[in-house]
């Protein structure tokens, strides 16, 4: 009997569009919502358009990867996600964060331990990748994300969510490191450490998803100031100037 109502719940979400009958048959009842849960999440954002919505008012979510390593196409996984909700030039309010470690399914390089601090024992004790998937996007919801070089973040996120749910990411991406190029073009570099220093602001723990995000959300919000200065008001107005730089 209970298989039944297994089964039956896995048609209903394949009936919705969340999974396919070939996918159902292989998946657990809760992997099969989890991949439900993102495949619904995608389709509502293609829905939804926040590009004139005042920049002051809009909720961010400014988040950062660790990863094994560079290549996730290749072999490479996603280790730790992080991330930090933020509003406008509000104070950022720590507890509305997320941080979760991934278990890889392999061994983490030492290099990347000595980077990280995350060990073997620690991220095979870590849950799945769809389970983390999950709960960050359902912390994220319809926020617009903010990375600093976010190709990395972003290769991985597709990996992952294309490997798990068939989908690609939806949500639409700032890039720190991007719009600091727009705003002083003539800087000799662009790494996280030389911006957070030029524009005083603490390093607490780098290379940790959480604090690199939150001290990403600090950046942001220092740029923030500076495109309202200059009466760019909207995401859309922000896009428009991004793409000539």
């Amino acid at each position: 009997m209970k298989q039944q109502k297994g089964v039956g719940r896995m048609w209903n979400l394949y009936k919705m569009g969340g999974i396919t009958p070939a996918i159902a048959s292989m998946m657990g009842a809760q992997n099969a919502q989890q991949m439900a849960f993102i495949r619904s999440m995608n389709k509502e954002l293609r829905k939804s358009s926040v590009l004139d919505q005042p920049l002051r008012e809009l909720e961010m979510v400014v988040f950062d990867l660790e990863t094994t390593g560079f290549y996730p196409y290749n072999g490479d996984e996603i280790l730790s996600v992080g991330g930090i909700v933020v509003r406008g030039e509000e104070p950022i309010d720590e507890k509305r964060t997320f941080y979760s470690l991934v278990n890889p399914r392999r061994k983490v390089p030492k290099h990347i331990t000595t980077l990280t601090g995350i060990t073997n024992e620690m991220a095979e004790n870590a849950p799945d990748l769809m389970q983390v998937l999950h709960d960050f996007l359902g912390f994220v919801e319809k926020r617009i994300l903010i990375a600093h070089g976010s190709g990395h973040d972003k290769q991985f996120l597709n990996a992952a969510l294309w490997r798990t749910s068939k989908v690609n990411l939806s949500h639409r991406v700032l890039d720190t490191m991007m719009v600091c190029k727009w705003l002083e073009p003539k800087r000799p570099g662009y790494g996280l450490d030389e911006l957070l220093e030029s524009c005083a602001i603490p390093v607490t723990e780098r290379h940790h998803a959480l604090h690199d995000a939150i001290m990403t959300a600090k950046l942001w919000q220092n740029y923030l100031r500076r495109i309202l200065a200059r009466n760019i008001t909207t995401l859309s107005d922000l896009y428009a100037y991004l793409s000539k730089h």
